[in-house]
């Protein structure tokens, strides 16, 4: 779940909602794991195991892996999952937000730990296990994102859905093969989609007459910042909105809107950015934003080729 949604939903259910994934957040931003253990313990006696419980626990795996404590992090990510699938039997994944956030950082760690081993055909094998079994919920994206970011550069792109778009008509991506293409993967919620917006207007400046093209899709989320749930069309009228207000340099860039698009490019953060080589194959794969000189170095590479 984004980061906005998660917003809201800390405003709607008070203080409690936010207080355990946050004390656990504060102790392992001091890199204190005896002080977030000790969050846990403190919260689990009082409360049992919660929803909440689940994705604090699963920061434990995400702090011990960003600490290249391999051991550590695959222990901890370990104890999520089972704590998740303890939790499923009772209930289904989506009831609430916490529990596939809890999960899909448990099976991220978990593959991830075996990349940085040199698993690597491992590492593939368990998020492709887990997109059969969770392939129809929340965390479809995010498991995309890791089994992408493992396999997916020199894969022939996948085609994009156009069910609505905003600015011109989006092209069929295997009628750009030739050209390089720019995938730039922004949500209306997204700060860092608003600053990247520059970098990408600059960069198809710079290489259009060299036959970059530029595609931005986005999806719908069911809300606006007006609205905590809004309609599609009231939702399409926003999204309007801000690429007007922020996207100024790029409103005749095709925006094809598809949840689709953002299931099968794995795009769970956004910005996601993609590169596409001449032959259509995808040539960088980037979840997150990127500065100026690194996605240019990254443009020249495949405009070389």
């Amino acid at each position: 779940m984004h980061f906005r949604k998660l917003l809201i939903l800390a405003a709607l259910v008070g203080p409690a909602w936010a207080g355990v994934v946050e004390d656990v957040r504060g102790a392992l931003a001091q890199h204190s794991f005896t002080a977030a253990d000790s969050e846990l313990a403190s919260y689990v006696a009082k409360n049992g195991v919660t929803g909440e419980y689940v994705e604090a626990h699963s920061w434990m795996a995400r702090a011990a892996l960003s600490d290249r404590n391999y051991d550590q992090a695959a222990a901890y990510a370990k104890q999520t999952k089972a704590l998740a699938l303890q939790a499923l039997k009772q209930r289904p994944l989506d009831s609430e937000p916490h529990l596939p956030i809890g999960l899909g950082a448990a099976i991220e760690v978990q593959s991830q730990v075996l990349a940085a081993r040199g698993q690597r055909a491992q590492a593939i094998a368990v998020l492709q296990t887990a997109l059969h079994t969770y392939g129809n919920t929340s965390i479809q994206a995010r498991l995309r994102k890791n089994l992408n970011l493992l396999s997916f550069e020199g894969r022939p792109a996948p085609a994009l859905r156009a069910e609505q778009f905003l600015g011109s008509k989006p092209p069929v991506l295997s009628q750009l093969k030739g050209s390089p293409v720019l995938l730039f993967f922004w949500a209306h919620w997204c700060g860092d989609c608003k600053a990247e917006a520059p970098i990408v207007t600059q960069l198809r400046s710079e290489f259009a007459a060299k036959g970059l093209t530029v595609l931005g899709p986005t999806r719908f989320y069911g809300y606006t910042a007006q609205a905590e749930h809004a309609s599609p069309s009231d939702e399409l009228a926003y999204i309007d909105a801000v690429r007007h207000r922020f996207y100024g340099g790029l409103l005749d860039m095709p925006v094809p809107i598809s949840k689709y698009n953002f299931d099968v490019y794995g795009a769970s953060t956004t910005p996601t950015i993609v590169l596409l080589d001449r032959t259509g194959k995808v040539a960088m794969y980037h979840p997150g934003a990127l500065p100026y000189d690194q996605l240019k170095g990254e443009i020249e590479k495949v405009m070389a080729r």
